[in-house]
């Protein structure tokens, strides 16, 4: 075991991921996110997380570069037994190491493609020549297996890119060698949620708590759409002593927003909709125009909604508005679709049809034309309605379209929130 894993060691990490997939946007990289979170838990001290080509050149530089700061270096993708996949033989030349054929992981893959009734190739067999003198981590899940080098104090590891390959190995190899080794660090954090005051304003009020945190605890801001994440994050060896710190510091940092809209715990809109419409036993519908079944569609993606969330209309045509929602044919001559007057009668009408306690309406132009209305392409209404205040407010958005429904759905959740706490 190398001898630089000694107590009170914090790991510098970094995770590379190969493909060039990835560098053109073809597929997305949620391999390092995950990856990062479960380092992260572990104590281990992420510096940086890169895309590379599936190049000898590009994979070489990666390694040179990651491994003249970092004692642990990650390496996701180009494990494949097609030609395009040069991960592999990249490593063995790296480290000076040879590929053997490894019987063990040759006969778990022929068993594997008997069993599923896959002719097995001579591409297939090469999959099972591996370095001589690295570890090999064998791959319950696929064909690729991984493999740990070690030298001169410094661990690369080597994982397919396949997700639930690389979560597999993660979670049953790789996670629990670097528990071994041990010499991590606790960590511990705590989230809280401000609504109603941005970043900047946040920040001069909490100047003078910022400047008395010690140096190993820190605060991150984190900005969203109508609300701001404040993080408090530590490490140390001494558990029972960061955990009080940060609990200290958080009844601190609160004292310093009373008055104002704070939450503990990282809550999304959702989260926090869901907590106080199943603890408050009150219901919600939605009418929706411009964002098209957004709002709903968010809230319906968490499990559990329907104890709360009666449904959504999306009445896109003037002629639904009317039918379904009891939008007066008048009101929409009079002042267009897009509009104050309209966004009411929409979020009344389905608050009736659904005998919900709250509900949301939204009506608008998102582009590329106005259409048939009075406004400019990125105006939008949106409504709030509970059973005893009626709230319709006017945003100009902007451009593009995506933007447009996008701070739609966001400002709609935020205005909701502020509702609720109005009258709560």
């Amino acid at each position: 075991m190398p001898l630089f894993f000694a107590k009170q060691y914090i790991m510098k990490t970094s995770i590379i991921t190969i493909g060039d997939e990835i560098l053109i946007g073809q597929v997305l990289d949620t391999n390092s996110q995950w990856m990062a979170s479960h380092l992260h838990t572990l104590g281990a001290e992420l510096m940086e997380s890169v895309s590379i080509s599936d190049t000898k050149e590009a994979i070489v530089n990666g390694l040179n570069h990651a491994l003249s700061f970092a004692d642990l270096v990650i390496v996701t993708g180009g494990l494949g037994p097609t030609k395009d996949d040069v991960t592999k033989y990249t490593l063995v030349d790296y480290f000076q190491d040879e590929l053997v054929l490894n019987v063990n992981v040759l006969n778990f893959i022929k068993e594997m493609f008997d069993k599923r009734g896959i002719p097995f190739s001579e591409l297939n067999k090469n999959q099972a020549m591996l370095p001589k003198t690295a570890t090999v981590l064998p791959n319950k899940l696929g064909t690729a297996s991984g493999m740990w080098f070690e030298k001169n104090g410094k661990i690369v590891v080597s994982l397919p890119g396949v997700p639930y390959e690389m979560k597999g190995l993660m979670l049953d190899e790789v996670l629990p060698r670097l528990r071994k080794i041990g010499g991590f660090p606790y960590q511990a954090y705590q989230t809280y949620v401000l609504y109603g005051l941005g970043e900047s304003s946040a920040a001069e009020m909490l100047e003078v708590f910022e400047d008395g945190l010690p140096n190993h605890i820190k605060l991150a801001y984190l900005p969203a759409p109508g609300r701001l994440r404040l993080r408090l994050t530590g490490k140390s060896f001494d558990k029972a002593n960061l955990d009080q710190t940060i609990t200290n510091l958080g009844v601190e940092l609160l004292s310093v927003f009373q008055g104002y809209s704070i939450e503990t715990g990282d809550l999304n809109y959702v989260d926090w909709l869901k907590q106080y419409f199943v603890n408050e036993g009150k219901t919600l519908s939605i009418a929706e125009s411009c964002t098209g079944g957004k709002i709903a569609s968010e809230i319906t993606a968490e499990n559990g909604v329907s104890s709360f969330f009666l449904g959504g209309v999306v009445a896109y045509n003037a002629g639904l508005k009317q039918s379904i929602l009891k939008v007066s044919k008048e009101t929409i001559e009079n002042h267009s679709v897009v509009s104050k007057e309209v966004a009411k009668e929409m979020v009344l009408g389905v608050q009736k049809l659904t005998e919900s306690d709250y509900a949301i309406a939204t009506t608008g132009n998102a582009g590329p034309t106005a259409d048939e209305t009075d406004e400019t392409v990125g105006i939008v209404y949106i409504a709030i309605a509970s059973k005893t205040s009626l709230l319709v407010e006017r945003f100009n958005f902007g451009q593009p379209r995506e933007k447009v429904i996008e701070q739609s759905k966001n400002k709609a959740f935020e205005l909701l929130v502020k509702e609720i706490l109005k009258n709560h």
